[in-house]
């Protein structure tokens, strides 16, 4: 179940400024340590020290194929790449292009694959408004709409979710 607060866009220069907009709740951030935890009581067989280095060396492994210039994908979750943040505006030549006055950094994208695909999503997600009693605040001075950021690799029009 998929739990939302209501947030209000209050930035001055959206179009969207007033109306209301749903964010997932977020009700806790699964470590690495608590992954391995859950996957031993899922009976993989292993200690939940053994998923624990198995998934470290992972992460270690995807950053550095990322580094390399390579997409990683793990079915039914995520394609992993990254891209380039470039400056607003860019180089108005190739001659005047520069890393150190066009490029703002480099950031990780995240594609979602198979299952994780909006449209299965969609089918799969049950959402229920949160309760009142979170600790969930109801505006946010963002520019509305889409939650989350980067590359969702899926249609914004959305279907059929279970309310």
């Amino acid at each position: 179940m998929i739990s939302y607060v209501l947030k209000q866009n209050k930035n001055p220069q959206s179009v969207s400024k007033g109306n209301w907009f749903a964010y997932p709740e977020i009700k806790e951030t699964v470590t690495l340590s608590k992954l391995a935890e859950l996957m031993c009581l899922h009976n993989t067989g292993f200690s939940k020290g053994s998923v624990n280095g198995l998934l470290t060396d992972m992460v270690s492994i995807i950053k550095e194929q990322l580094l390399e210039g390579k997409n990683v994908k793990i079915a039914d979750l995520a394609i992993f790449s990254l891209g380039i943040k470039n400056t607003k505006g860019g180089a108005k030549s190739k001659e005047d292009f520069s890393v150190a006055k066009n490029i703002q950094g480099v950031k990780l994208r995240a594609r979602a694959t198979g299952d994780l695909i909006t449209k299965s999503l969609n089918l799969e997600a049950s959402l229920m408004k949160a309760s009142a009693n979170t600790n969930s605040h109801s505006e946010t001075t963002g520019g509305g709409g889409n939650s989350g950021g980067g590359n969702s690799g899926g249609s914004s029009e959305g279907g059929p979710v279970n309310p």
